[in-house]
């Protein structure tokens, strides 16, 4: 690229920062480094879900693009009411079934490679990607009034830099990034805002565990040839626990995934009272969020769910433990010339499905302020402020949302069983029923109007 109106830094290659990636190769006059921390552009995990709100952000790349995605698929879209997720009442010993939810659109379901080999397959050559590149921190030039052209200079753990003239942290719930720029926003603030911004830097455990593993589906259908999960989304609930399973990687693996909730940490998850002291998540150490688990350890805590669960916990031969970990909400995800995005920015439990979600759309939102011919050098500030108004409360209100749904598959609440399918669609809807269009247009309207005022 002979001379570009700036250069973007990426750190993180996962699937929201390589989304970014792909958005932004669409701009012609901007120049991408992706700084991944590991040896290898991969990601960790095995299901990813992606809902009809965020499929549609997807199929704006193109018809190409969007036949990539229905190729690894196991289902296909539609924008119909259909039964999503099939819920059963299992802590008994013959479950009965709630009710079916219904979605308008599909859970686009894929393995988590499958999907992450595909952003990075069509990222075009003028996007450089840079591995063993672990981010440890920046520092942004900046006038009194938070502007200013010069360079941000990135440090890394092998005690390389590099510049950059706008930089994103894609870089995941333990951030390199966060932690630097909320203590550039903290500065000159009263000691009580500042201790309250500060209070942000590090990720609190939620109370919520997860319970990892991929079953071959040739396993289970030989014991169990007519399996529910073999052919739809079933989630198990128990009082305090849940289990869900469904297809992956065109029907060859089944992803299952269990949760525990510890009820007053889960309360207290959200609430801005920080001089109660939060406990940390105790593994092997205490600062070991992820664990292998043999057989019998991914079993015990649903070893008292009804047979059906069990017929698929029987083929479990080994799994992960995640400690899920969440974020306070953030006053600010963008100072200066740097924003943060996906769990960087609101790291949030997976009861929704929409984790990887929110982080697409934070990318398509990114693209479309940074991206648009108004948005010179100097217009970076406010651009990512554009960003931060139109994203942060949403992303948020999602993260307690996601909250709220997994509470409510636990038993946790004063919600009938009768109304649960009720209560737990009405949280969830927004998923479906709603659009980023609208927050698209406002980006464009305020990216060019310059006389409004973000506040």
């Amino acid at each position: 690229m002979s001379n570009p109106k700036f250069r973007i830094a990426i750190c993180g290659g996962g699937v929201g920062g390589l989304t970014l990636a792909v958005a932004l190769s669409r701009c012609q006059d901007i120049a991408i480094d992706v700084y991944e921390a590991a040896q290898s552009f991969r990601e960790i995990g095995a299901g990813i879900g992606i809902w009809p709100r965020v499929f549609r952000i997807l199929r704006k790349f193109g018809p190409d693009f969007e036949q990539q995605l229905l190729q690894h698929c196991d289902c296909e879209y539609t924008e119909e009411y259909v039964p999503s997720i099939k819920n059963r009442k299992s802590d008994q010993a013959v479950g009965i079934e709630l009710f079916d939810m219904m979605s308008k659109g599909r859970l686009m379901r894929f393995h988590r490679a499958d999907f992450h080999g595909i952003l990075l397959s069509v990222l075009p050559p003028s996007c450089t990607l840079h591995n063993a590149k672990r981010l440890v921190s920046y520092s942004q030039p900046l006038e009194e009034d938070h502007s200013g052209n010069s360079p941000i200079t990135l440090t890394f753990k092998d005690g390389s830099t590099a510049i950059c003239d706008v930089l994103i942290g894609a870089d995941g719930i333990k951030s390199a990034v966060r932690p630097c720029m909320l203590r550039e926003l903290a500065e000159g603030m009263d000691p009580d805002e500042k201790q309250s911004v500060l209070s942000c830097i590090n990720p609190i455990w939620s109370g919520v565990t997860t319970y990892r593993t991929l079953i071959p589906a040739q396993k289970l259908r030989a014991r169990f040839p007519d399996h529910r999960v073999l052919r739809e989304f079933t989630q198990y609930m128990g009082k305090n626990i849940y289990l869900l399973a469904y297809p992956v990687s065109v029907g060859q693996n089944i992803n299952l995934v269990g949760y525990t909730f510890e009820r007053d940490l889960v309360e207290s998850a959200y609430k801005d009272d920080s001089e109660i002291p939060r406990p940390s998540f105790k593994w092997k150490t205490n600062d070991e969020w992820v664990g292998e688990l043999t057989a019998q350890q991914y079993v015990e805590p649903f070893k008292d769910l009804e047979e059906d669960a069990q017929h698929i916990l029987e083929c479990v031969e080994r799994g992960t433990l995640w400690a899920v970990h969440t974020m306070k909400t953030l006053p600010s995800t963008n100072f200066g010339r740097v924003a943060i995005m996906g769990d960087a920015a609101h790291a949030m439990v997976p009861c929704q499905g929409s984790g990887a979600g929110q982080s697409i759309e934070d990318a398509y939102l990114l693209m479309t302020v940074l991206g648009h011919k108004s948005t010179t050098l100097e217009m970076v500030p406010r651009a990512l402020a554009i960003y931060d108004k139109l994203r942060r409360p949403f992303s948020s209100e999602v993260a307690r949302g996601s909250m709220r749904t997994g509470q409510l598959c636990a038993f946790q609440g004063d919600v009938p069983l009768h109304m649960l399918g009720d209560a737990i669609t009405k949280s969830w809807e927004w998923a479906w029923l709603t659009d980023l269009d609208d927050a698209l247009e406002e980006a464009v309207r305020l990216v060019e109007d310059t006389s409004i005022e973000i506040k």
